[in-house]
């Protein structure tokens, strides 16, 4: 069987306002993210799946992001199956705070990749 190549972009190149989906886990969350990243943990994905259509609705490319870049892979293979236009960014959050791109956190605190 054969498969396409995953799509995928650098950290650096994720658009201001583009949709970052945030596949890790809510302590990893907590510990600093993407401001105004849509997070739904992959282990939720499937139950959580119509929140993500939702968001995609208008055409939107969702940029698929974990810690480095395994989960993310494997939801954005999802995504692409489903029809969706979806990329993983690669290197997920440590190459984004590699990047020197913003991350924040709900208590105040300073972000950091968990």
């Amino acid at each position: 069987m054969n498969f396409a190549p995953l799509p995928s972009v650098e950290a650096a190149e994720v658009p201001a306002d583009g949709l970052v989906l945030d596949v890790r886990e809510a302590d990893e969350w907590a510990a600093g993210h993407v401001e105004g990243a849509l997070h739904v943990p992959m282990s939720d994905f499937v139950a959580r799946f119509g929140q993500v259509t939702e968001a995609l609705a208008d055409g939107r490319r969702a940029f698929v992001m974990c810690r480095v870049g395994g989960r993310s892979a494997q939801v954005t293979q999802y995504l692409v199956q489903q029809g969706l236009d979806a990329v993983n960014v690669d290197g997920g959050m440590l190459a984004w705070e590699g990047a020197g791109r913003p991350m924040v956190t709900e208590s105040g605190v300073p972000a950091h990749v968990l």
